[in-house]
């Protein structure tokens, strides 16, 4: 969302409920139905999980697709929402939605390399804490592959 000298990126936190990726933070989103074409999907995910309404969603391109270490093939995408855009998060998906500056996500000095142990497995991945949120895993990995595609790596 345009906020005058930068841009705010809607993220979620995914319920503790959830069963898979409960308590992350994440784009708006998920699986794509029969017939459904990658931004079909992700306009109707957002009006479902936050409310966004699919007219007023200006849509400036794709993403790379992104492979998560869970085995899910994210095609995400990038666009603008209204800069009076009110979030009506579905209780049931969506435990809070929160924007981060575009800024901060774009700078790479807030890209954090962590690592962790998975599955008996020493994994790395990134993470970008921000105002007590952790942003971190494949939603990072797309913030930062979205970097790369603009900055170089």
């Amino acid at each position: 969302m345009d906020r005058g000298d930068d841009f705010g990126v809607l993220l979620t936190l995914r319920p503790e409920t959830m069963s898979s990726h409960a308590g992350q933070v994440a784009f708006p989103g998920g699986r794509i139905e029969s017939g459904e074409t990658a931004l079909a999907a992700a306009l109707r995910e957002a009006r479902e999980e936050v409310g966004v309404d699919p007219a007023s969603v200006r849509v400036l391109g794709q993403g790379d697709t992104y492979l998560t270490g869970s085995g899910f093939a994210i095609a995400p995408f990038v666009g603008l929402l209204p800069s009076d855009f009110v979030p009506v998060p579905h209780a049931s998906e969506v435990a809070d939605v929160f924007e981060t500056p575009l800024s901060f996500l774009m700078d790479a000095a807030n890209h954090q390399r962590h690592e962790r142990e998975f599955r008996g497995a020493l994994r790395a991945y990134y993470a970008m804490p921000h105002n007590g949120r952790y942003i971190w895993g494949a939603t990072a990995g797309m913030i930062k592959s979205h970097h790369d595609r603009l900055y170089g790596a």
